[in-house]
């Protein structure tokens, strides 16, 4: 199961945590890991990635690609 079966199943709603990811809130990161999207930001050189705790059986990690042509959303267990 992954996310995009919680969606069809509608079980899941991953739209408030696609847009704190796009708003630059990386969620349940640790401090290098959040520096380390800030500088990608900047730079525009490395992907970004954010992790959510939606509930305690459920985390969401969200990569946007170094090139920002692509965001995933997937459970850990799809990566």
């Amino acid at each position: 199961m992954g996310v995009n079966d919680l969606v069809q199943r509608g079980a899941f709603n991953p739209g408030p945590y696609l847009r704190r990811h796009l708003s630059g809130d990386w969620g349940d990161l640790c401090d290098d890991d959040r520096h380390q999207n800030d500088a990608a930001l900047k730079s525009g050189e490395d992907r970004l990635f954010s992790s959510y705790r939606v509930t305690n059986d459920l985390k969401l990690w969200i990569i946007t690609e170094w090139d920002r042509s692509v965001t995933t959303l997937l459970l850990p267990e799809e990566y």
